[in-house]
């Protein structure tokens, strides 16, 4: 049974930068994706980065594109590094698995992924 548990949220003033980790256990996929949701008070759940295991690519929402970097699973453990964060970023931020291919449209979408953790909450604020 795959486990996901995210880490290195907290309080952080506009500008400031945070690196949350996602650590697995139980997970031994060789095709997969992998990323990040966010969800704030009130708001649907967002896809915000993805990397697919079989290239280098990313995917970022537009709204954290060359602000946010995710890497892959090193020693079972991958992180999204957290630049210029603006106010609007504060949500709850959860890491995810999908089982096997997803074509890129597809990325985004929660209802895609087969694993989650139980979430990191990152707030900005001054």
């Amino acid at each position: 049974q795959v486990q996901l548990v995210e880490s290195g949220g907290g309080l952080v003033q506009p500008g400031g930068s945070l690196r949350l980790s996602c650590a697995a256990s139980g997970f031994t996929l060789d095709d997969y994706a992998i990323g990040w949701f966010r969800q704030a008070p009130g708001k649907e759940r967002e896809g915000v980065s993805f990397i697919r295991s079989r290239e280098s690519n990313s995917y970022h929402a537009r709204s954290v594109r060359n602000r946010f970097t995710i890497s892959k699973f090193t020693a079972g453990t991958m992180f999204l590094q957290m630049n210029s964060l603006k106010p609007e970023d504060t949500a709850t931020y959860y890491c995810a698995i999908r089982r096997g291919r997803l074509i890129v449209g597809s990325l985004f979408q929660p209802s895609h992924y087969d694993y989650w953790g139980q979430g990191t909450q990152v707030t900005v604020s001054s």
